[in-house]
């Protein structure tokens, strides 16, 4: 294979009404293949070994778990590893079916999905996913009828504050309106970190001082407002470097750097490594 040869790589098929779910049994991985994936993805694992690569970090699969992974993420199970339980994805077009009630579980789920990766279940908690998920799958893979996707939501929404009730984190002081703010400064990075990487230009778009968003971002996360944008870029700078051929300057400008050396700079700083270093670790993955 040539130096950053990407024919390994797969990227998501399109799903029809932007939805799928799928029950996979004693499923063994018998080649690594490394997906690109443009819909947010659930898997529930009820049994499982192995390992799950997301992004650059490794975690052991060993069964009553979530991985939690949002649209852009990069994936791969290493081969011999094996589960079972169900892989969820949907996408925003699907999302928006939803009542607007479940609004903010997503975002604190998915708009910083690092940090909420990987959610061991207790008994309890794994056996009402365990329904809800069970129903919801009986539910897709009916024949068509009318409101079918309206019921499915329905099943989503459930399932998605279900999750985010998992975290006592989340659970903690939900609906407060810190933590709205701090929710819609998670969307907002998400959706722009390519463009703008200033705390100011967020904070004018919510309203407040940016002195007061990193404050809010704080108590809300233990991360500063600059190091939730910088956290943005890192990860998809790696994903670019490890999965992509493009030369370390077009990586530069497409994240909004001025120069190639700034660039470097930056993920030097951040990751104690050059972007080139970084890249050449994985010459060889896929040959």
């Amino acid at each position: 294979m040539e130096k950053h040869d990407l024919s390994w790589m797969r990227i998501d098929k399109e799903l029809k009404d932007s939805f799928a779910i799928n029950f996979l049994r004693a499923h063994v991985f018998e080649a690594q293949t490394v997906y690109r994936i443009n819909y947010h993805r659930i898997f529930m694992i009820e049994e499982g070994r192995g390992n799950l690569r997301i992004d650059d970090c490794i975690y052991p699969i060993s069964g009553n778990e979530l991985f939690l992974l949002a649209k852009g993420q990069l994936y791969t199970f290493e081969e011999g590893a094996l589960m079972t339980g169900y892989e969820l994805s949907f996408g925003d077009c699907f999302w928006e079916k939803t009542p607007g009630s479940a609004s903010n579980c997503k975002a604190v789920l998915f708009n910083n999905a690092v940090d909420n990766q990987q959610l061991p279940l207790n008994n309890t908690d794994h056996s009402e996913l365990d329904m809800l998920f069970r129903a919801l799958h009986q539910e897709y893979v009916k024949d068509e009828y009318p409101n079918k996707l309206d019921a499915m939501a329905a099943y989503l929404k459930i399932i998605m504050i279900k999750i985010a009730n998992v975290n006592a984190s989340l659970a903690r002081g939900f609906d407060s309106y810190e933590n709205q703010l701090y929710r819609q400064y998670l969307e907002l990075v998400s959706n722009q970190y390519q463009s703008t990487h200033e705390v100011a230009d967020f904070a004018r778009q919510l309203g407040i001082p940016a002195r007061k968003l990193s404050d809010l971002c704080r108590r809300c996360s233990g991360k500063g407002a600059k190091d939730i944008i910088n956290g943005q870029i890192i990860a998809e700078a790696k994903r670019s470097l490890q999965f992509s051929s493009k030369p370390v300057k077009e990586i530069a400008y497409h994240l909004n750097f001025s120069t190639p050396d700034q660039f470097s700079h930056f993920f030097k700083k951040n990751t104690l490594i050059s972007p080139n270093d970084y890249r050449g670790r994985f010459v060889n993955i896929g040959m």
